[in-house]
């Protein structure tokens, strides 16, 4: 028997009734920010108890290696006071309270420091304000309201995965994109009428009919401005995330109780994540410099993770020691997030990118 719709669910088949289909851009943005019944607009997803688990969720270390290459590369640029130190899409704000942490001990880092955390989630807000009840932190919804006139030092971790895509197939006269509409009395994808899309020409010479291309219409402005600024303020910018180079293939998903779920069911009650096509992240954000794409794994390698994991186990025993080597692996091995996840560092042209970049 299936499951009743969602609120969701109701409102989109309306809509797709009264104007016809939707594009899947528009149809991630109602599943994850829907004022009433989007998905972190209601809830918090992180964690054991949620949908799924980040690094900075899975250990300590994440936030206090990036934390440490943030504070040098700081250094490096002569310790500009004051700066903006922002995190997009912070979650719980786990991360940026283990950076806070990890560079207590780096003279003039935290007075010169201005905390600022992007959030568009309400929920995620709230606690991420119970995170920072002690702290200084300036919360905005977009990376618009952030000063413009000052070094911006800034973290994504799994934060541009999320901004919704749009789907192209190419066909033999144009490329036909993604929609959804209702088959059957439920939602299900569909394609537009094949047409040319000049944005895309430049895959012409890499991809052959039938083949999938991924945009991000949301992070190109977004990436702009960081490159803008790191280029006219100085600063440096860490991006982790899921994705390649260049992207390539249908790779749209969704999860739910740490588990795949089919995207287009029950919207509104899982995540919708696509990979990242750094390169486009890259070409975005000129004039800043981009570093090659690295894993993970071989990043946090190179910041030291194996020294900072040997001197938390020492004080560990038992189950809490095999719970701290078990996220170690997780976080570093090529077959689990060490491969899967990659790492990109954007810095002025005439500077030296971040430590483990370079």
């Amino acid at each position: 028997m299936p499951s009743p719709e969602t609120p969701l669910e109701t409102l989109l088949k309306a809509q797709i009734a009264a104007t016809g289909p939707i594009l899947l851009a528009d149809y991630m943005t109602a599943c994850l920010l829907h004022p009433d019944h989007g998905y972190y607009t209601t809830r918090d997803p992180l964690g054991r108890d949620g949908d799924f688990i980040t690094s900075p969720e899975i250990s300590q270390m994440f936030g206090e290696l990036l934390g440490l290459c943030m504070a040098q590369s700081w250094v490096d640029q002569g310790a500009p006071t004051p700066f903006i130190l922002a995190e997009l899409g912070p979650g719980r704000g786990t991360l940026m309270a283990d950076l806070l942490r990890a560079t207590r001990a780096v003279p003039g880092f935290h007075a010169a420091a201005q905390i600022h955390l992007i959030e568009a989630s309400p929920s995620l807000r709230a606690v991420q304000q119970k995170t920072f009840a002690t702290h200084a932190v300036t919360w905005a919804k977009k990376i618009d309201d952030l000063p413009n006139s000052l070094p911006l030092y800034l973290i994504a971790n799994e934060f541009f995965d999320a901004l919704p895509i749009r789907q192209f197939t190419r066909h033999t006269d144009g490329w036909c994109e993604t929609i959804i509409g209702v088959a059957n009395e439920t939602l299900a994808k569909g394609y537009a009428a094949p047409t040319q899309i000049p944005s895309l020409a430049h895959r012409l010479d890499d991809t052959i009919p039938g083949d999938v291309v991924e945009t991000r219409p949301d992070a190109a402005p977004i990436m702009a401005r960081i490159g803008g600024q790191i280029t006219a303020q100085g600063g440096a910018a860490l991006v982790v995330d899921y994705g390649n180079w260049r992207s390539k293939g249908d790779t749209l998903q969704a999860m739910r109780d740490h588990a795949f779920a089919n995207p287009f069911t029950a919207p509104g009650t899982a995540d919708l994540t696509a990979h990242v096509d750094f390169e486009a992240l890259a070409q975005a954000a000129l004039p800043a410099r981009a570093t090659g794409l690295t894993d993970q794994g071989a990043v946090l390698a190179r910041l030291g993770i194996g020294a900072r994991a040997e001197r938390l186990a020492r004080n560990l025993t038992g189950a809490a020691l095999e719970n701290h080597l078990t996220a170690t692996q997780r976080l570093t091995r090529p077959e689990e997030m060490g491969s899967l996840f990659k790492a990109l560092a954007l810095y002025p042209p005439n500077r030296p990118a971040p430590p483990g970049f370079d």
